[in-house]
C-alpha cells in the first residue's frame, strides 16, 4: 500500500514527535515541581537530525538534574533519562524501543514476584516429560 520511503518517512516523523512529547513532558515537570530549580539552565545539548536512513541521536542535560540521550534508527531506539523526584531522590531509566514495545528498566520501577519454587520444578518435569500424542482411530 506505502511505498518503503513513505513508510521511512511515517517513521521519523513519529520519531521525531516522540523526542518532543518527551522533552516538552519533562520541561513541563521542571516547571511544575517544587524542588526544581526554576532557573535552570541547558548545560550540554546535542541533536543530530535523521539522516536518510532513520538513524538519529540527541542528548541534553540541564543544571536541575534532568538528563536525557536517545539514540535510534527506523528498527528502534534506545536511551535513558534521570530526573530528581519533589523528595530529592534521583531517579535513572534505561530503555529500549523496537518491534517488541518500550522496555523500561530501573532500580525504583516494579518487578513481578519470584516464581515459586514447585512452579519451577513443575515446569522442568513438564519441559523434561513432554505429553505424548494421542492417536485416536476411526
Amino acid at each position: 500500500m506505502f511505498s518503503t520511503n513513505h513508510k521511512q518517512f511515517i517513521e521519523i516523523q513519529l520519531s521525531t514527535m516522540l523526542k518532543i512529547l518527551i522533552l516538552v513532558t519533562i520541561l513541563a515537570y521542571a516547571v511544575y515541581a517544587d524542588n526544581i530549580d526554576k532557573d535552570a539552565e541547558i548545560l550540554t545539548y546535542k541533536n543530530d537530525e535523521a539522516d536518510a536512513d532513520g538513524n538519529f541521536n540527541y542528548a541534553f542535560e540541564t543544571s536541575n538534574g534532568i538528563q536525557q540521550q536517545e539514540a535510534g534508527n527506523i528498527q528502534g531506539a534506545a536511551g535513558s533519562y534521570a530526573f530528581v523526584s519533589p523528595e530529592g531522590e534521583k531517579f535513572f531509566i534505561s530503555y529500549t524501543a523496537d518491534e517488541n514495545g518500550f522496555q523500561p528498566s530501573g532500580d525504583h520501577l516494579p518487578t513481578p514476584p519470584p516464581i515459586p519454587d514447585a512452579i519451577l520444578r513443575s515446569l522442568e518435569y513438564i519441559a523434561a516429560h513432554p505429553p505424548q500424542q494421542i492417536i485416536h482411530k476411526k
